[in-house]
């Protein structure tokens, strides 16, 4: 990808200086970091705040950026239920522990503040849609704020169409489809959407965040979207005309690094293990549920017989819990199969010539990861926004398929067998055939849209124009 300076309009007289404020999680964070890296490509200075915890790795990321500096703010010690040092959700014990915790973040905006303070020829503040308080700061110093989700655009427009014509306000089992109004052919379930957006009547303190960031995003100049316009036109073509603000389409941001992070001293084990698959021609099943699903051990013992039964080559990216089924699944398939217990860089794997499906929470990112590699999707959504996403991939743009429950509702348990059977089809069967073109057609014109003239490079333009001319209007 080249790698521009962007001409700054000739009436403003200092360089651009985007803040980018990503919210203490890496799947939210890792985005806006690719963000930055596109940002001083262009030659816009890019001060990226978070909190002592998590700079060592964003400071990893960042040592391509000479244009991008680092502030972190002290995180609250006192937390309910959380450790001291617990500064990403990432590290929670369980994700029940959310609320407290991004509630907790509302105690950093003094330091924010302060810090915005000495800050000089700031251009406009990009926030993740979480941390919400930022747009006081923001209108504090009359700084434009643009929110940033990690989400796609058919997300946002399906799961407004439900909120909106309160279709889950009826007598429905969970798992009854449910037709979307604005879009016929869509049809959802309770199960798709986690509470309180599957409640008849939602009350409580998740709605009342939830309707906090709503109201902070809608108020605030923009909504910055990894996504790209040819993958979902329809969706950002409805958001855009009948919501505000205007969500900007700059994605796959992924695609911003164009190589790996530096190798300190050899390739990492993983790496070499596919490598070595790779030499002997094997093809390789990647499995990863991300860093925050909590899959239940009784899964997990039918998931590692599944992965056994299947007979294929796997590479299991795992979260590090204490339990014996991964030791013992390691010992039984020698090595036919890899399990990782740290974090990776999980592009790095997708990208491998030897890695040929993937099977995925369907978390945005891994799905773009996905796309980009041009390696087809097997769906297993866990929580969030993933069951949406697992639709959009596997009935929408038609690049994945979907695991099978053994009582066919969204979010039921998965047998061995089950996930054997779909294993095999994905890997060797007619349907992975065909959504292993479609993926490749779709990962070319992802590669289009952040090349230089693409819909993403453009549109990433435009808004940078457009920030540059209100700042100069308000001097």
């Amino acid at each position: 990808m080249a790698s521009l300076q962007l001409p700054v309009n000739s009436t403003v007289t200092h360089r651009p200086h985007f803040v980018l404020f990503p919210f203490m999680s890496k799947g939210h964070t890792i985005p806006l970091l690719h963000l930055a890296q596109l940002l001083t490509n262009r030659g816009i200075t890019v001060t990226v705040f978070t909190t002592k915890a998590n700079r060592p790795f964003i400071a990893q990321f960042l040592d391509r950026c000479p244009d991008a500096s680092i502030i972190d703010l002290p995180f609250p010690n006192d937390v309910e239920g959380i450790d001291k040092g617990i500064e990403s959700t990432d590290k929670l014990p369980t994700m029940s522990l959310f609320r407290p915790f991004v509630t907790a973040t509302k105690l950093m905006q003094p330091y924010f503040e302060q810090a915005l303070k000495n800050l000089s020829h700031v251009t406009c503040i990009v926030s993740d849609g979480f941390l919400s308080w930022t747009l006081a700061s923001a209108k504090k110093f009359g700084i434009p704020r643009l929110s940033f989700y990690g989400m796609n655009n058919y997300v946002g427009a399906v799961t407004r169409e439900v909120v909106s014509n309160r279709l889950f306000s009826g007598p429905e089992s969970d798992d009854e489809l449910i037709m979307v109004p604005r879009f016929p052919w869509i049809k959802v379930t309770r199960n798709d959407f986690d509470e309180p957006f599957n409640q008849r009547n939602p009350t409580g303190p998740y709605i009342d965040f939830i309707t906090e960031t709503v109201i902070a995003s809608a108020n605030s100049y923009g909504l910055i979207t990894n996504s790209f316009y040819e993958l979902e036109p329809l969706f950002l073509d409805v958001l855009n005309r009948e919501s505000k603000p205007k969500a900007w389409c700059v994605g796959p941001l992924c695609l911003a690094v164009t190589e790996s992070l530096p190798m300190v001293d050899r390739k990492p084990e993983w790496i070499q293990w596919l490598d070595q698959k790779l030499a002997k021609g094997c093809s390789v099943l990647y499995v990863a549920f991300g860093s925050q699903a909590e899959i239940s051990s009784k899964q997990l013992e039918e998931i590692s017989k599944g992965l056994e039964e299947s007979q294929v080559n796997f590479l299991w990216v795992v979260r590090k819990c204490e339990t014996s089924v991964y030791d013992e699944l390691q010992e039984r398939v020698g090595k036919r199969g890899m399990i990782v217990r740290e974090w990776v860089d999980q592009r790095e794997i997708l990208k491998h010539e030897s890695v040929k499906g993937f099977v995925s929470h369907c978390g945005w990112n891994s799905v773009l990861e996905s796309i980009c590699s041009e390696v087809p999707i097997l769906a297993w959504p866990m929580m969030a926004e993933q069951p949406l996403n697992a639709r959009m991939v596997v009935e929408e743009i038609k690049i994945g398929l979907r695991v099978e429950t053994c009582d066919g509702s969204v979010k039921g348990f998965v047998t061995s067998e089950g996930l054997k059977k779909m294993v095999k089809e994905l890997m060797e069967g007619e349907k992975g055939k065909e959504i292993r073109k479609k993926v490749k057609e779709i990962g070319e014109a992802a590669k289009e849209a952040m090349a230089e003239g693409g819909s993403s490079w453009r549109t990433l333009n435009e808004l940078i124009d457009e920030l540059q001319a209100v700042r100069s209007n308000s001097k």
